[in-house]
This record gives C-alpha cells, sequence and structure tokens, in this order.
C-alpha cells in the first residue's frame, strides 16, 4: 500500500462491484472536490459517509463490501452524499436458506514460536492476571460487598504484591426473578462460568444474603461451602464486612504464591468485539483485527467473535465458512433465538444501529454487519456458544451475545476470555477489571483526540501509512504482551471497569 498525503482528497472503495465509496478525509470533503480519477463532489460529504460512483436510479441497489446494503429511495446522481435517509434497508437473509459449509476455508499453516507469561491453574487453565474475585449471588449484597471490598483493597492487598486486584463480581439477578423459567439458564450459567474464570486461581468467594432464589450454592455447584459466605448469619454491619475481610485474607495469601511461567498461545481465550462503529470499521480496524485472529488460530490459541444483531445480516457470508453443516446450523440456531428474543420485544435488528454509528457513516445495521463480521478474520468456525457457555475445542468460535458492549464483555468473560480486543470509531472509555481490554481506533482523528485511551491506531490503513498485516501483528503481538501482564492497556492504566450486565431473557416476577 503507497503512502499518501492525506491532504490530498481521499475515498475507500472496498469491492470492485461497489457503487459507493467512503471520504476518508477528516472533516470530511465540501462540493466541487475533485478526485484523481475524476470524481467530482456536487455536495459537502462528512468523512466516513459514502458517495455514488455512479448514477443511480430509484430501487437500483447500492453497493458496497460487493454486497446490497439498501436501496436507492430516489434517483441519486454520481457524486452525491448518500446519507442515511436515502438508504432503503433490505430484508435480512432467509435463515432456512443459507448455504451450509460449501467454502470452508483451508486450514492455515501452523504459527510457532511465540508464548505468553501467564498463571498455570491446578486445573491446567491458565490466567492473565492474578484477581481475588468476590461475587454476589443476589443484589441486595453488592453495598456490603463493595464496601468491604473498598477496605481490602486499602488495608490488606498492599500486603500481597502480587495479586493484581481485588474485584466485586456485582450484578442485578439472584431475587425476584423466574430461576426455574427455560430461559433463566443463561443469566445462571453466566454466572456459574465467571466463577471459575481463569484469572480468579479457583479461590472465587460468594458472598450471598440467605433468603435469595438463587441461593449461593447454585453459583459454585459442587465446591465447599468454605467459599460462601450468608449475610443473614451475621451479628450487624461491622461482623458481615470483617467476616467477608477474613475470607479475603486466607485467599490472597494463597494468590500471592502464584507465579508467572512460559505459556504456549494456544493456552490464550480471546474475544473480538465493537462498539461505537463507524464506515472505517469494516476497512481499518476490524481487518487488522481479523488478521490478528488468524494468526492467533494458527498459533493454536481459541478466538471468539460475538454480536447476534451485528452479524445477522451477513450470516449468509458465515455458514460457508461453518467448518462443517452441525456448526452451520448452530450458527442459524442461534440467529432464530435472537430474532424470536427481539420479535417479542417488538422490534427488528433494525433497532440495534445507534445515532452515533450513523454520524460515523454507516447507513443501516446491514452496512454495520458486513464490516463487524470482517474481525473473524479468514478462518473456519468451529464451534458455536449459545450465551455464556464455555468453548470446548480451539480455534476461530462464533459465542452468541447480545451486541450491548457490557453485556457481550460479561459473556465472553463467562466463556473463559483472557484479552479482548474492541474496536472503535466514536470512540468509547469501555474496560474490564476481570480482563484486559485492548482498544483498537479506526480513524488517525480519534486516536489523536483520544491518545491516552486508545491503544492501537488502525486509522493508519485508511492513509496509506501502514498495511492491513502490519497493523494485525501490531495486535498480535500486543496481546502477548498484555497477557504476560508486560504492557497495560489503557483501560487498566486508568482502571476504567464497567459494570458486569447479564442478558436476562428469563422473567422478572
Amino acid at each position: 500500500m503507497m503512502k499518501m498525503i492525506t491532504e490530498e482528497p481521499l475515498f475507500i472503495k472496498v469491492n470492485v462491484e461497489d457503487n459507493v465509496a467512503i471520504i476518508v478525509n477528516a472533516g470530511g470533503l465540501p462540493a466541487g472536490t475533485v478526485f484523481p480519477g475524476g470524481l467530482t463532489l456536487i455536495e459537502d460529504v462528512p468523512q466516513g459517509h459514502k458517495v455514488a460512483l455512479t448514477d443511480l436510479k430509484q430501487a437500483e441497489a447500492i453497493i458496497r463490501y460487493g454486497e446490497i446494503i439498501g436501496y436507492a429511495v430516489r434517483p441519486i446522481p454520481r457524486g452525491s452524499w448518500i446519507e442515511e435517509s436515502l438508504v432503503a434497508m433490505p430484508a435480512a437473509p432467509e435463515l432456512d436458506e443459507l448455504p451450509l459449509a460449501n467454502k470452508v476455508p483451508p486450514t492455515l499453516s501452523a504459527l510457532e514460536g511465540y508464548t505468553f507469561e501467564g498463571y498455570r491453574n491446578k486445573n491446567g487453565t491458565v490466567a492473565t492476571k492474578n484477581i481475588l474475585g468476590i461475587s454476589t449471588s443476589v443484589q441486595c449484597v453488592a453495598g456490603v460487598v463493595n464496601y468491604a471490598v473498598k477496605k481490602i483493597k486499602e488495608e490488606i492487598l498492599p500486603k500481597y504484591p502480587n495479586v493484581d486486584d481485588v474485584v466485586a463480581l456485582n450484578h442485578s439477578y439472584g431475587c425476584g426473578v423466574a430461576i426455574n423459567a427455560p430461559e433463566a439458564i443463561v443469566p445462571i450459567r453466566t454466572l456459574q462460568n465467571l466463577a471459575i474464570h481463569p484469572n480468579f486461581g479457583g479461590e472465587l468467594m460468594i458472598v450471598g444474603l440467605g433468603c435469595e432464589k438463587l441461593m449461593p450454592e447454585q453459583v459454585i455447584p459442587g465446591q465447599d461451602r468454605a467459599n460462601i459466605l450468608s449475610l443473614q448469619d451475621q451479628q450487624g454491619f461491622i461482623n458481615m464486612v470483617q467476616a467477608i475481610m477474613k475470607m479475603a485474607d486466607e485467599r490472597l495469601a494463597r494468590l500471592n504464591e502464584r507465579k508467572r511461567v512460559t505459556c504456549p498461545v494456544a493456552d490464550l481465550v480471546i474475544g473480538l468485539q465493537c462498539g461505537g462503529s463507524d464506515a472505517f470499521s469494516g476497512v481499518t480496524a476490524n481487518p487488522a483485527v481479523g488478521y490478528a485472529a488468524d494468526l492467533l488460530v494458527r498459533a493454536g490459541a481459541t478466538v471468539m467473535f460475538s454480536e447476534v444483531t451485528e452479524v445477522r445480516d451477513a450470516i449468509h457470508l458465515l455458514t460457508q465458512r461453518a467448518a462443517n453443516e452441525e456448526v452451520g446450523r448452530a450458527l442459524i440456531r442461534e440467529m432464530k433465538y435472537y430474532d424470536r428474543y427481539l420479535d417479542l420485544g417488538e422490534v427488528d435488528r433494525s433497532a440495534n444501529t445507534t445515532p452515533g454509528n450513523k454520524r460515523g457513516g454507516l447507513a443501516n445495521i446491514v452496512e454495520k454487519a458486513l464490516g463487524s463480521i470482517v474481525k473473524s478474520g479468514n478462518s473456519p468456525i468451529a464451534e458455536v456458544l449459545a450465551p455464556g457457555e464455555r468453548p470446548k475445542g480451539k480455534g476461530l468460535i462464533y459465542a452468541a451475545t447480545p451486541a450491548s458492549d457490557f453485556i457481550c464483555g460479561t459473556l465472553q468473560l463467562a466463556s473463559g476470555m483472557h484479552v479482548q480486543v474492541f474496536t472503535t470509531g466514536r470512540g468509547t472509555p469501555y474496560g474490564l477489571a476481570v480482563a484486559p481490554v485492548i482498544k483498537v481506533s479506526t480513524r488517525n482523528a480519534l486516536t489523536e483526540q483520544w491518545h491516552d485511551l486508545i491503544d492501537v491506531n488502525a486509522g493508519r490503513i485508511a492513509t496509506g501509512e501502514a498495511t492491513i498485516e502490519e497493523v494485525g501483528w501490531e495486535i498480535f503481538r500486543l496481546i502477548l504482551e498484555v497477557a504476560s501482564g508486560r504492557q497495560k492497556p489503557w483501560a487498566d492504566q486508568w482502571e476504567l471497569y464497567n459494570d458486569l450486565c447479564l442478558f436476562n431473557p428469563a422473567p422478572v416476577t
């Protein structure tokens, strides 16, 4: 990719079939701008927004990524700004007519010689952080747990320098909920799998109230009751806090004995997510993350991508990549599940696209989805997880989640994620306390604006300063540095941590 002068008017056309392109220049370009190929803008076009490369008739297909993202609602002259109101959204792909496993990518050559420094657990899993987790079984106890955690960090944690943090796993579940409803398996499974996250080293504590529907024993089934503390068994608030601190001190002492050892990349579970997406997401950050995802799969790691509504309109491209028909049918199963879930709320997948997405040049969820799936790279899809499940194998995995950043992050943690790679075009300070989050920017301007929040600038791809491959390798190497504890992403440096948010499709009573 040749270097270009950023002041020169630039647009990006992704596929030879495309009849639109997006404007690269920061601040957009004014009417009258002439591009080297002869295209002239007949109106102002903001950065990231689409310009018509040909005259489009009314109802003619608008094509980006080589796919139909909509239909022109009226004639659109060449050089026009194709803003959101001019694009009629197409129907979603019919799920019962999709091809399955008919274009399975070849297995990529193994990538050897890469390792990271992690904590080896007794059960064979590996951690990238050394954390004492204190989970609540019900929201009622969150205030007490938060108070105790604050005191533990101030008074006890300094004695144990090898422990990274003490984290309260608070949530809104546990009581006033129908825990016997079929859909309750989703939040309950999520809490159970969060409790065994490798970064807790098997030392997770559970604090319950004593009268909740979801009893602590259900959060950690089969484990010793020594890990459980019930507040209704304590004599007053001070005793509650002291009991939590005493339990924590014992476990911190054991966690402090953990040491990092050299581990193969195959021990890593990496989550991929996007938030605050824009029209550059599918041409800079997501392709670079996809390249890194392929490197990780080649090295034997587990890589998860998610967000049902942000793959639904591109699902016809994913079922073809399923490793076999069973995996392809599992992809369809999760799409159908979420279609029904949205129907119950009397909305469809178009409710996903945010005002910020649209300001960033995305006309609708179809365009957003086509750019979103690019971060999955080019490996075969080896497995599909229902929300909150843990993977059984390795390779590229589709972990079904809502697109909400916080719920997706929580569910990927339940699936065992060690490090999350998060792409953004509009910007978000999102982070997770349990696992590091590496933030990848789609645009140079966002990196300059948020220089102390963005970890990798993929915007250089749009201006020709770097290639997808170069940024992909940068992300891959940064993942290993972060997993080894040698480098902290900005979210960890500032301790910017979002709350855990369970996905609960079951009734609240």
